[in-house]
């Protein structure tokens, strides 16, 4: 199969398209051919190996983190899928890369495809909705009434994160552009921030909930706008402690971390709020949650670009380079 990978940690100039072998599927995996993959920020983190340090990956390293397509093969254990059925899904961390024409994922991970969703526009969402999934509704849980702020509501997380938050019931701010605030009103925003020209800090006080994709002086600034018991959940870091134990990292590790987020985690407590870092995880069960609210309308993605999947390498210097106006880039095998 093509395949696009690196040989090694690095830059852009690294990823290059190769010949691969077809993954051969377990007993437990279905062998999918891949109709379209997500481009996403972590594909670029994990390329510059900035996650080295808890996740190990044996090189040559096929990128790619979520995908939609059709299934081929089915392992023998597997009992929710068949061949022909159209899916999408975030594969495990240890199991990525979905810039390929096959990719073998555990059915655990998998879910069917919405039906009203082509396969453009459901590979655009496993990873962000099930970010937007956990951070809100398994860590936050939020409910109706409360006040939540989610950063660069315009981007892949955001414009999912709107949604959520707004299904949930929730009153919602965010911060954009002036040229995307229209959309992120019509995505469901009450409140929207211009971040070139206000001080979201200043405007926005006694929030329940910030989900913060953008760390550094937004995230300690994130601690202001919250009530007393509020919570700012991360995702750009930095990892805390409770994250390395998730990964059965070992003491050396967790200390590391804890160290990491010590700054954060004291600027929270002394404002009695609280920080923590969320490394959103592959879950199939989740994404078939997340699927009638997508085929009820509740959902919708949200396509900046399309890209063929022999210019993969051009979607990723694309996003790198933050030329998306909105929502999450796409490769298309087709």
């Amino acid at each position: 199969m093509k395949a696009f990978m690196i040989e090694r940690y690095g830059d852009r100039a690294g990823v290059h398209a190769a010949e691969r072998p077809d993954p051969v599927p377990g007993a437990d995996d279905v062998l999918v051919r891949i109709h379209a993959a997500g481009v996403n920020p972590l594909d670029l983190k994990i390329r510059d190996g900035e996650f080295r340090t808890f996740l190990s990956y044996r090189f040559p390293l096929v990128l790619g983190n979520d995908f939609a397509g059709v299934v081929v093969r089915v392992g023998s254990g597997v009992t929710r899928f068949a061949v022909g059925d159209e899916v999408y899904a975030r594969p495990g961390k240890d199991r990525i890369g979905t810039f390929a024409e096959l990719i073998a994922v555990h059915q655990d991970d998998v879910a069917i495809k919405p039906a009203n969703l082509t396969m453009t526009e459901a590979a655009s969402l496993p990873l962000v909705a099930l970010t937007a999934w956990q951070a809100l509704v398994e860590r936050a849980q939020v409910r109706p009434g409360q006040k939540v702020l989610i950063h660069a509501g315009s981007g892949g997380l955001g414009t999912i994160a709107i949604q959520l938050a707004k299904h949930l019931g929730a009153h919602v701010a965010t911060t954009v552009s002036t040229a995307k605030a229209d959309l992120v009103r019509e995505l469901g925003a009450d409140v929207v921030v211009d971040y070139r020209t206000q001080d979201f800090a200043s405007v926005l006080h006694d929030y329940d909930v910030v989900l913060d994709s953008l760390g550094g002086e937004t995230l300690e600034k994130s601690l202001r706008v919250l009530r007393p018991g509020g919570k700012v959940i991360g995702v750009a870091g930095p990892p805390d402690a409770a994250f390395a134990r998730e990964l059965g990292a070992n003491a050396i590790l967790r200390l590391v971390m804890g160290a990491l987020s010590f700054r954060t985690r004291r600027l929270a407590e002394r404002r009695g709020v609280t920080y923590s870092f969320l490394f959103m995880k592959a879950d199939g069960g989740q994404l078939r949650r997340i699927t009638p609210l997508i085929e009820a309308g509740k959902i919708r993605p949200v396509v900046d670009s399309v890209f063929p999947f022999d210019r993969t390498r051009q979607a990723l210097e694309y996003v790198e380079e933050g030329r998306a106006k909105a929502g999450k880039v796409v490769v298309a095998m087709t």
